[in-house]
């Protein structure tokens, strides 16, 4: 009997000793943190190559991923060099707001950026463009006095250069915290984009999910072709405020691209993947004398 007990008790040790050592081992393996994706809705693991492959949308649900102003740029234009605009403005705090300051930091460290919206020139099947995005990482996107500056100037700039223009926005619309200042954006950018209307010149607009406040009551409005991402909220005020204000049950699917698009505030609907194609096509339709844009 304890000849058995001794075999046993032996063969548990050899056991532990190959597992520590398997442990050990696999311990040291390390998995980048970035590697793998969760999507927000079905849950399911992404390589994040393969996310970016698939114009950040989930392979598995279809479900469009929030996208960075700089990501959407680079996905959207050329393999070429992107020409920044204005990259040094930054908010101040015209009405001293408390914790302004702190929010605008935050949210500097959150997308990296130094303003909700990033604008530049670049290209899209080599036809020379102004293009700008606003960030939702960047407190929502919202417009105050600095976003509403780097719009008008990317404006003027396609304007002077004669380029057609592309914006895409992602917004819950003005920034509270500016007050008047914010508002005063609304009528500066759509002045502006008159001009750029005036002199002939191409203006597309993409709505992403959400655009809404005074970003939808203003420049995103004003295309000559806007453009709805599938699945986006486009408004002035949410379903939630308009539902408790009005106390009525909204249709179904109210505010969405495809809700838009029905009732004539939108002229197209286009999957995420299908966008840069739908763009060129359309930059293209536009070119004057069959040459590209721009001097």
């Amino acid at each position: 009997m304890n000849d058995f007990f001794d075999i046993h008790k032996a063969k548990l040790a050899q056991f532990n000793a190959q597992f520590r050592k398997r442990t050990q081992f696999e311990s040291k393996i390390e998995i980048p943190a970035d590697l793998f994706v969760k999507c927000d809705k079905c849950l399911e693991p992404i390589l994040h190559e393969e996310l970016i492959r698939n114009s950040y949308v989930c392979p598995s649900c279809q479900h469009y991923f929030t996208i960075g102003a700089r990501e959407r740029i680079k996905m959207m234009t050329d393999n070429a060099r992107f020409d920044e605009l204005d990259s040094e403005m930054k908010a101040q705090n015209p009405l001293n707001f408390p914790e302004y300051e702190q929010k605008v930091r935050a949210s500097c460290d959150k997308s990296k950026e130094q303003e909700a919206f990033v604008s530049g020139c670049a290209e899209m099947d080599g036809i020379r463009i102004a293009i700008g995005a606003l960030d939702p990482r960047f407190m929502m996107g919202s417009m105050g006095s600095v976003v509403g500056e780097k719009v008008t100037r990317l404006v003027e700039y396609a304007t002077a250069n004669s380029y057609p223009l592309v914006i895409f926005s992602a917004s819950g619309g003005a920034r509270m915290q500016e007050g008047i200042f914010s508002l005063m954006q609304m009528a500066k950018t759509a002045g502006a984009l008159k001009r750029h209307h005036d002199a002939s010149l191409l203006y597309i607009s993409v709505l992403t999910n959400p655009t809404t406040g005074g970003v939808a009551a203003s420049f995103a409005s004003l295309g000559d072709i806007n453009i709805a991402e599938s699945g986006a909220l486009i408004g002035f005020a949410g379903p939630r405020v308009i539902k408790q204000t009005i106390r009525q049950d909204l249709p179904e699917g109210f505010q969405t691209s495809e809700f838009q698009l029905k009732h004539g505030m939108v002229d197209l609907v286009t999957d995420r993947k299908e966008l840069k194609k739908t763009i060129i096509s359309l930059l293209k339709f536009h070119q004057k004398g069959g040459d590209t844009f721009g001097k």
